[in-house]
C-alpha cells in the first residue's frame, strides 16, 4: 500500500510557541515541515523570512521546504539556501525568471519545486517540468490556513500525472489546501504523493492526524 509523506504546515501554529509545536509535529511523525512564505503582496498575508527559518532549523531535525508566495522570488532564493532548506517552491505566476529560479535551486543541490495557484493551468509549467522535484498544487484559496478543499483540483493530478509519464519523469505531485482524511484519500487516489496538511493536523492529537493521513 502507498504510504502517503505528510508535511504539516505551520502556517496556523501557535506563533508564541512555534518551538513547542514543530517539536511536537517532528515527535509524531511528520516527513518535513512546510513553510509558507508570504510577503503581502503575491499574497494578503504576510509571515517569515529568512531568520525565522534560520531558527527553525536549530530546533528540528526535519527537512524544512520553503513555499516562496512572494513577488521576485529571486530575491530571495539565495537567502533561503544559505540556510540549507530541503527544498524551495516558487510560483510561476509570481516571476518572469522560472527556469532561471529553479535552475539556482537545483545548483545549490536543493529539491525544486513549483507550486500552482487555483487559477493557474497545468500548462503553463510544461516547459520546466525536468528541472522540477516536486509540483505543488494548491487546493483553496491562497494567504490564509483553514480554507475549503476544490475539487477541481482532482483534475489537475491527473493532469500532471499524464505528462510525468509522457515526458519520462518522476516529479512528486504535492496537495496543499483544506486537507482532512476526506480530501486526502481523494488526493491520494487521484495521484498525489505528498499532503500539506495544517488545521486538520494541529488542531487535532498529532500523532493520529498524521498516521491517518500516511495510511489512508
Amino acid at each position: 500500500m502507498k504510504i502517503m509523506l505528510i508535511s504539516p504546515s505551520i502556517l496556523n501554529a501557535d506563533y508564541l510557541n512555534l518551538e513547542r509545536d514543530i517539536k511536537q509535529l517532528e515527535i509524531a511523525g511528520a516527513d518535513s515541515i512546510h513553510v509558507d512564505i508570504m510577503d503581502g503582496k503575491f499574497v494578503k498575508n504576510i509571515t517569515w523570512g529568512p531568520p525565522t527559518v534560520a531558527a527553525m532549523k536549530q530546533i528540528t531535525s526535519l527537512p524544512i521546504d520553503v513555499h516562496l508566495m512572494v513577488c521576485e522570488p529571486e530575491l530571495n532564493i539565495e537567502d533561503y539556501i544559505r540556510q540549507d532548506v530541503s527544498s524551495i517552491f516558487i510560483h510561476p505566476e509570481s516571476t518572469i525568471f522560472l527556469r532561471k529560479n529553479l535552475l539556482a535551486i537545483k545548483e545549490a543541490g536543493l529539491k525544486s519545486g513549483v507550486a500552482l495557484k487555483l487559477e493557474t493551468p497545468t500548462d503553463q509549467i510544461i516547459y520546466c517540468l525536468e528541472l522540477v522535484d516536486v509540483v505543488l498544487l494548491l487546493s483553496c484559496d491562497e494567504g490564509f490556513g483553514g480554507g475549503s478543499f476544490q475539487n477541481f483540483v482532482i483534475d489537475k493530478v491527473s493532469a500532471l500525472k499524464t505528462m510525468r509519464t509522457q515526458y519520462g519523469l518522476n516529479y512528486k505531485i504535492m496537495m496543499d489546501g483544506g486537507i482532512n482524511l476526506e480530501t486526502g484519500k481523494l488526493s491520494k487516489n487521484a495521484g498525489a504523493d505528498i499532503l500539506v496538511a495544517g488545521s486538520y493536523i494541529l488542531n487535532a492529537d498529532k500523532k493520529i492526524a498524521i498516521e491517518n493521513l500516511k495510511n489512508l
